[in-house]
């Protein structure tokens, strides 16, 4: 995993609470995935495969549907 992570183009998730400023962030990264959570913009960032991210993903929504 070795994707620069300072060229990301991060985007908020739909889910996000923006009026409390409470947003999860994500970005792509070639084959990585990069998470970071909008009010600690810094690294460092939880950084995974795009295999992970998707079970990750379909994990929560199993939780939330």
């Amino acid at each position: 995993m070795t994707d620069d992570i300072t060229s990301a183009v991060w985007r908020k998730s739909s889910w996000s609470d923006t009026a409390a400023n409470q947003c999860v962030e994500v970005a792509r990264l070639g084959c990585v995935v990069a998470v970071r959570d909008s009010k600690a913009p810094d690294p460092p960032h939880l950084v995974m495969t795009a295999e992970a991210w998707t079970s990750l993903v379909a994990r929560v929504r199993g939780h939330i549907e």
